[in-house]
């Protein structure tokens, strides 16, 4: 199932899928990173240490010459002080020769002796033996050739302890063919857990064509949510030249804050907006038609949510937004413009007011109330 040509040529996609490693690489290690000193400061003993792992690291670069993420995020981490200090990392890949091709990319790029940690590369098939993980806050990136090897345990024990993360690669065109193939049934069992697999098989013979990939990401984001991950956020890639969906780059966390930041992050890389709401897609084609994931009107639909969600109610903009955006495709944003719309509607009463705010603000601290349910 693997696919050489996967390196053959830095696609768009694999550049966006890049960005939103690299750029969440390096908001995350700030955070983590804030959180060891400050633990350090009140004279706790801490390990100040953070890790970056990839199980499935390929080469480290593609055939043209471009840097591949396993490259992209030591770059990262070699230009700043604390992070070279602190990062330990492994890069690990099932076929030796792109062990080989990835050793030789790590030990030429430029600054590579900086780092602290010298980066471990290693050469093994997921599954075939115990995962040693790094006792300290970690980042996985998780990006099989296709989804053999990615499971609910592994999932789940990356992302366990405290300051773990994970971002991994949903190869759903794979997947969507795969799901009803009973030879390959002990891996899409291992990926959804058996029982919500078999419902899911159940579903798929039951539903339209064009509500499969709904009801599919809903399956795994779902499988997810019941093991404990509260935080789950898809990012949806469409094929370069066809109009269907390739695969999805799913971030997973038990930490809110991480949640905010990875949709602020994938919101920049949306190819499109609909009144300012994120599409958390990327899409090559110049038109596009309204997908089975979103409304056509979005923001005028989370207005009409927080009238009847948060009626009667006195709440701040920021305590309205965390306990309303998970498992939704707003963002900050979308929040403020649409408590601005329902306050300039005189639906909502602000505290302070609108005449004593800055023209066109709608700050985290001020407080709304809602009217009651009629």
């Amino acid at each position: 199932m693997a696919n050489d040509s996967f390196f053959d040529e830095p696609k768009e996609q694999s550049l966006v899928k890049a960005r939103i490693v690299e750029n969440y690489f390096w908001a995350w290690a700030k955070v983590i990173i804030a959180q060891i000193k400050s633990q350090k400061s009140k004279g706790r003993r801490v390990d100040e240490k953070i890790a970056y792992i990839d199980l499935f690291a390929g080469t480290g670069m593609y055939k043209d010459g471009s840097k591949s993420t396993p490259i992209k995020v030591l770059e990262k981490a070699i230009s700043d002080p604390d992070i070279r200090n602190m990062l330990v990392t492994l890069f690990n890949d099932a076929k030796v020769d792109h062990i080989y091709s990835l050793q030789k990319a790590i030990d030429a790029i430029t600054g590579i002796d900086d780092l602290k940690y010298k980066p471990e590369v290693t050469n093994f098939k997921i599954g075939e033996k115990n995962l040693e993980i790094f006792d300290v806050p970690t980042l996985f990136f998780l990006d099989p050739y296709s989804y053999k090897g990615l499971s609910l345990n592994l999932i789940y024990a990356v992302v366990k302890n405290w300051g773990c993360d994970c971002l991994f690669f949903f190869n759903y065109n794979r997947i969507n063919m795969d799901l009803t193939n009973p030879i390959v049934e002990d891996d899409i069992n291992d990926l959804f857990g058996k029982i919500r697999a078999d419902i899911v098989r159940k579903k798929l013979k039951l539903i339209k064509s064009e509500d499969r990939e709904f009801t599919i990401i809903e399956a795994i984001c779902e499988a997810l949510k019941e093991i404990g991950i509260k935080y789950v956020q898809p990012f949806r890639f469409k094929h370069e030249k066809f109009k269907r969906t390739s695969h999805h780059l799913i971030f997973v966390s038990k930490d809110k804050r991480g949640y905010q930041i990875i949709k602020d992050i994938m919101a920049k890389e949306s190819s499109y907006q609909n009144q300012g709401v994120p599409s958390f897609e990327y899409n090559p084609a110049t038109s596009r038609q309204l997908s089975l994931f979103e409304s056509s009107t979005p923001l005028d639909d989370l207005e009409q949510m927080l009238i009847d969600e948060f009626a009667g109610q006195t709440i701040t903009m920021k305590e309205i937004y965390l306990q309303h955006n998970v498992g939704r495709s707003f963002i900050d944003k979308n929040y403020k413009d649409a408590l601005k719309n329902l306050e300039s509607q005189g639906k909502i009463t602000t505290e302070p007011p609108v005449n004593e705010r800055r023209k066109n603000t709608f700050g985290d601290s001020v407080k709304v109330t809602f009217p009651p349910k009629q």
